[in-house]
């Protein structure tokens, strides 16, 4: 089991609703850590990459996390590829799921007609 780093807690909650925050975190501690194909000296900071690939594949739906973590312990390569964090090892820090959801909460923009 790997602790979560407080950017993936923020991915978490910016991603799931608060009730789901439990079950996301305890997947991705016990099934997305150090028991994934050449992970088994990972860290929380190291494992950021795979984790961030796995919850922006799920789109917010468990089933989809559980599946994309399912695919990460067979090959964790398809999922950062799937998510777009496989030609760049940086790429997913670029990644903001809560910047895609501001936009969605803000207050439509008045127009004034002449």
């Amino acid at each position: 089991m790997i602790p979560l780093s407080a950017d993936t807690i923020e991915r978490v909650r910016a991603v799931f609703p608060a009730g789901a925050e439990a079950a996301v975190v305890a997947m991705l501690e016990t099934d997305c850590a150090d028991n994934l194909p050449f992970c088994q000296a990972a860290t929380a900071l190291s494992s950021e990459r795979i984790r961030f690939a796995v919850l922006k594949l799920s789109g917010g739906d468990l089933s989809k996390l559980q599946a994309a973590v399912a695919l990460a312990q067979v090959d964790w390569r398809d999922v950062l590829m799937g998510a777009g964090f496989g030609e760049d090892v940086s790429a997913h820090r670029a990644w903001r799921p809560w910047h895609r959801l501001a936009q969605f909460s803000q207050a439509p923009c008045k127009v004034e007609k002449n």
